[in-house]
């Protein structure tokens, strides 16, 4: 696609800080229908007759308030790239002082700079949305219960649990109602997959691998979004931090290891996956152990049973067929 027009956009709860790179003129709208509405008005007003897919927005991802704006851009046939902070933060270079205005128009000029290399995003399905904003809140509430239990658990290793009964029974009935709620979100999730033919399908592929469970399944099927984010594994295994990668300069050559910049709700899933299928999955119990009797790091071979488990999930995704376990078959 060649674009004509190239638009950054810095977006904040209230408001959305837009620079046209064209013109080199900044304007600032609200971030609401009615805003989104006067800055097409704006957009046509300053370049003229040019097609919609012509034009290139960019601009950062910020959760719950950026959705909209691409919700509307989308509807309306605009090509745009939702790019993630740390990536445009890292492009920026030195630089002294910070304004939404001068944000939007870097972005802008990144947009230009990267005008070949940069991917079209893509609205993810109702279903999807709905699972990913479920996927957020079962995380946070899990947290929350986390939270509750070591609280409760140290009070009564310290007082005894005889000793301040109002302050355990309150954290106590908390704990049960985050439990109770949990529960519901889980079975709201199950119910939206289940809906979906493909999700559905997908869902049973993945869990049919021994160690990978439910929410580890559906984190999966939310962040690649129904596997259509990501061309292979390795790229996925980049993402969640698995993948390792050299750490050499000139005649330095230091140890190779794995990258902090991953997303790590889903490198804590994998990691706990790894651990069961150690533990359950005769194949990978026999690898790990193999590996530890031979003087093998313990975390780099746990490492490597979770890039094992991403392969496979991609595999059965790819393929349409559940998981075989062959060793159970071997003479």
């Amino acid at each position: 696609m060649k674009f004509k027009v190239f638009i950054g956009i810095d977006v904040s709860k209230s408001t959305i800080d837009v620079f046209l790179r064209n013109g080199r003129l900044h304007e600032v709208f609200s971030n609401d229908e009615e805003g989104f509405a006067q800055l097409v008005e704006w957009i046509m007003d300053h370049i003229g007759e040019v097609l919609a897919r012509e034009i290139l927005v960019v601009f950062e991802s910020t959760g719950i308030y950026s959705r909209n704006l691409a919700v509307f851009l989308s509807t309306h046939g605009f090509s745009f790239s939702i790019v993630p902070g740390l990536e445009l933060k890292r492009s920026m270079g030195i630089r002294r002082g910070k304004s939404d205005k001068a944000d939007s128009e870097f972005i802008a000029e990144y947009a230009y700079e990267k005008r070949e290399r940069l991917a079209m995003y893509e609205m993810p399905s109702a279903v999807l949305e709905e699972l990913k904003k479920l996927v957020t809140l079962r995380s946070r509430l899990v947290k929350q219960r986390a939270g509750f239990k070591a609280s409760l658990g140290e009070y009564k290793r310290v007082f005894g649990p005889q000793e301040g009964k109002v302050y355990a029974k309150t954290q106590e009935d908390m704990i049960e109602c985050l439990t109770l709620q949990i529960a519901k979100v889980e079975k709201e999730m199950i119910r939206l997959v289940n809906e979906d033919e493909m999700l559905k399908n997908q869902y049973k592929l993945i869990t049919s691998i021994k160690g990978v469970g439910p929410q580890t399944a559906l984190a999966m099927i939310v962040l690649t979004g129904g596997f259509t984010r990501f061309s292979s594994w390795r790229k996925f295994a980049s993402y969640s931090g698995t993948a390792p990668f050299p750490n050499a300069s000139g005649t330095y050559r230091g140890k190779t290891k794995t990258s902090h910049l991953a997303n790590k709700s889903i490198k804590t899933l994998l990691t706990l996956c790894a651990g069961t299928s150690i533990q359950h999955n005769t194949e990978m119990k026999l690898y790990y152990e193999k590996r530890i009797s031979e003087g093998k790091n313990e975390m780099s071979t746990l490492n490597i049973v979770r890039n094992k488990i991403i392969a496979r999930i991609f595999a059965v995704v790819n393929r349409q067929s559940p998981y075989v376990d062959t060793l159970k078959f071997a003479a």
